[in-house]
């Protein structure tokens, strides 16, 4: 028994899957069945239930599962003890975010931090929130950055930015020559809206709020997809105003504040408060907050 195949069996009970686990382990499917056979084989019970559509995890895999998350934590832990014994941060840091932050929020938080410790890897996995949290929980990830509120009591949370959420539309849309809009005005052309997340979830609430009834014409699960279909006339749309910033300086679009409405988005560095989180990640946090702090100081100055 090895950590390779703790890892592997812990891959598959999470996914349900092997060959989702394969692609995740960057292995073949019969590589990923040889080793959970060689470890039930060693343990001498069956792990995982395979007669199903579904992978399940059975009684005996349930309590292995437990044994191998505490094993797999143990050994982090003492590798990050050992490598606390240098001055200097070193090892690899997993960083969780959605594609927005990852593109818009984070690169220069990264660029500061490799400067500062090029002797740390750094790990980044694109989730959407939900997948995020999970990634968090199960320890995959050192921490992610996601949408406040988060109200789950096993987790920090460190908040770093706050933006809000404005309307784009192409440069020769008839909303474009106004500084703001109403919602109103908005929901009477085609609308772009992300087809799932928090943004989704507080503009449907505000239609519902307002009894409005919006022409929904295409629903994407790209931030980056949504702005290119907006600046080719498919319709308006909302977006963080930091995840435009670019676009808006080329011209390739404009963006309008909503006048009779205030959506806003905090978003927070969250990792488990049983984590012990290693001397690199600690500098990671405290780089990214002084960084946005500063960003934000600056634009209220402006």
């Amino acid at each position: 028994m090895d950590f390779d195949q703790l890892e592997t069996f812990l891959e598959v009970a999470r996914l349900s899957s092997f060959s989702r686990a394969a692609e995740r382990r960057f292995r073949t499917q019969p590589a990923i069945s040889s080793q959970i056979r060689a470890l039930e084989e060693e343990v001498g019970a069956k792990l995982l239930d395979r007669s199903g559509g579904k992978v399940a995890v059975t009684a005996p895999g349930k309590v292995f599962q437990k044994y191998a998350e505490e094993t797999l934590e143990q050994r982090r832990v003492v590798l990050i003890a050992l490598a606390e014994m240098h001055r200097v941060p070193r090892g690899e840091i997993v960083v969780s975010a959605n594609e927005g932050t990852c593109l818009h929020i984070l690169p220069e938080v990264f660029a500061d931090f490799k400067r500062q410790y090029p002797s740390v890897a750094v790990s980044v996995k694109r989730l959407e929130h939900n997948k995020n949290l999970e990634a968090i929980i199960d320890n995959s990830c050192d921490f992610g950055v996601v949408s406040l509120p988060v109200n789950d009591k096993r987790l920090t949370v460190v908040p770093i930015h706050r933006d809000e959420l404005v309307v784009i539309a192409p440069p020769d849309h008839p909303l474009a020559g106004q500084a703001s809009v109403t919602v109103a005005e908005v929901v009477e052309y085609p609308l772009l809206l992300p087809k799932v997340g928090r943004t989704r979830d507080a503009l449907e609430q505000l239609f519902h709020e307002r009894r409005l009834k919006p022409i929904v014409s295409m629903e994407l699960d790209s931030s980056e997809l949504l702005k290119r279909f907006v600046a080719v006339a498919v319709g308006v749309g909302f977006i963080p105003r930091s995840n435009v910033v670019e676009d808006l300086k080329a011209k390739a679009l404009v963006a309008m504040t909503l006048a009779d409405a205030r959506i806003q988005r905090e978003l927070a560095l969250v990792f488990r408060k049983d984590k012990a989180l290693s001397r690199a990640a600690l500098a990671f946090i405290e780089i990214a907050v002084k960084l946005k702090a500063a960003q934000a100081a600056e634009s209220a100055a402006r």
